[in-house]
């Protein structure tokens, strides 16, 4: 197993003896309510090296992770916010880096532990600025109930044609055979269309073809991701519009449902709750390439504003750390660290899901870099017509040509994409 040396015992001498006179306090916003982990082993582990600096974790006093946004802006509009801040992915961070609100961290020491496909969500456009650490990836797959499949005589699915059969049994028997619904929009495309979409668009390269020109939102790929997306209403059960996110959770933690589309963040929500198993996103048929969504999802930057930030960068230094690497992924499941560290993943949910880097191509959320600046949002158009398409109000098609008519608005690549063919070098300025 590969080891990481801490930071030397002279360093943190020094630097525990700075802070030994006066008390500091950190404190650390984020929109995940991962508060009893932070509490209980993250921010313990980090005062046996720094016992002189108190850290507080502030989550979202209702849970609701949608209300962080607003809430956050108030904080910075008031200075109020945290030391260290949560970072999503691209644009959002790298627009708070733009207004000066996060600091770079380039040059910190540590940051060498990170690849550079980990580092990319919180770098610049042109690479040369860091400015959050990046923290762990999400997986996107498909829980199931074993005792559920036992019962009604079906295996993990490989094809589609296996998910349906599986489906279709489940109905027969009188479970809800998915547990989703379209209530919360963003479960819709988080859950849906970012699952499946991957297989259809071929990864990596489908993604870079978006951002170049070379692919468009209404093409074939993406009218046969919503076309699965429609089938799926057949087997969400009654009043699916009306269920949203912890409704779903609550069917499959319950034994109702057969098959709950996920994200690897729910590893924890349903432990010593289901006999579960978990599958990647079915193929076409048996041989096809596998393609899922590794998605590059949390980071750490500290608040260029903060009176403590020569603190808050000796807390994120050990961030980079393995001893952090290892908190994070084996106390929050199905949070996976994004270091070069090596050590033993514990829950075997998550063994199986990152597993499937090893025989299958892995990618993020074709939304999260760069098509998002403009409006419309593309992340948000995903959700409303991700949700439209299950609910039967749109068609796959009209979907498709949603998307793309709103890309080609504001997006160059995109507004010159017929104009494109496999052949032609991209003017790839990513704004009109």
């Amino acid at each position: 197993m590969k080891t990481t040396k801490l930071f030397s015992l002279a360093a943190i001498t020094l630097a525990a003896s700075f802070f030994a006179n006066a008390q500091t306090t950190l404190i650390i916003d984020s929109w995940r309510s991962d508060d009893k982990v932070w509490n209980e082993k993250i921010i313990p582990a980090f005062n046996k090296h720094y016992p002189s600096i108190k850290v507080e974790y502030r989550s979202p006093p209702d849970l609701d992770a949608s209300k962080w946004n607003g809430d956050m802006e108030k904080r910075f509009e008031q200075g109020k916010a945290g030391d260290l801040i949560a970072c999503r992915p691209f644009d959002g961070s790298q627009a708070l880096f733009n207004r000066g609100l996060l600091k770079e961290v380039t040059e910190m020491e540590g940051m060498e532990n990170f690849p550079s496909f980990a580092l990319s969500p919180w770098q610049t456009d042109s690479g040369a600025q860091t400015f959050c650490l990046p923290m762990a990836s999400v997986i996107h797959g498909f829980f199931y109930n074993k005792s559920i499949f036992k019962e009604i005589g079906v295996n993990e699915p490989v094809t589609n044609a296996d998910f349906y059969w599986a489906l279709e049994k489940a109905k027969r028997a009188g479970y809800l055979p998915l547990a989703m619904g379209t209530k919360d929009k963003w479960e819709a495309a988080t859950m849906g269309f970012q699952n499946i979409g991957p297989t259809h668009w071929k990864g990596e390269d489908g993604r870079d073809a978006l951002l170049t020109g070379k692919e468009r939102m209404d093409s074939q790929a993406y009218r046969k991701t919503f076309r699965e997306l429609a089938k799926w209403s057949s087997y969400m059960g009654e009043d699916f519009d009306q269920r949203g996110y912890n409704d779903s959770i609550e069917a499959f933690a319950n034994g109702k449902a057969a098959i709950y589309p996920a994200g690897s963040w729910d590893i924890g929500t349903f432990a010593g709750k289901v006999d579960m198993g978990v599958f990647p996103p079915p193929i076409e048929k048996k041989g096809d390439a596998c393609y899922f969504s590794d998605h590059t999802d949390l980071g750490m930057g500290i608040y260029s504003k903060s009176t403590n930030q020569e603190a808050a960068e000796l807390f994120l230094k050990w961030m980079t750390t393995a001893e952090f690497a290892e908190l994070l992924t084996n106390e929050i499941s199905g949070f996976f660290s994004l270091s070069n560290h090596f050590f033993d993943v514990k829950n075997p949910i998550a063994q199986e899901m990152m597993s499937w880097r090893d025989r299958c191509d892995s990618t993020i959320r074709n939304s999260a870099q760069v098509l998002s600046r403009g409006e419309p949002n593309l992340e948000l158009e995903i959700w409303e017509t991700s949700a439209s398409v299950m609910s039967g109000q749109l068609s796959p098609s009209k979907a498709a040509s949603q998307l793309q008519n709103g890309l080609e608005s504001w997006y160059l690549p995109q507004k010159n994409s017929d104009k494109l063919d496999a052949n032609t070098p991209c003017n790839c300025s990513p704004l009109l």
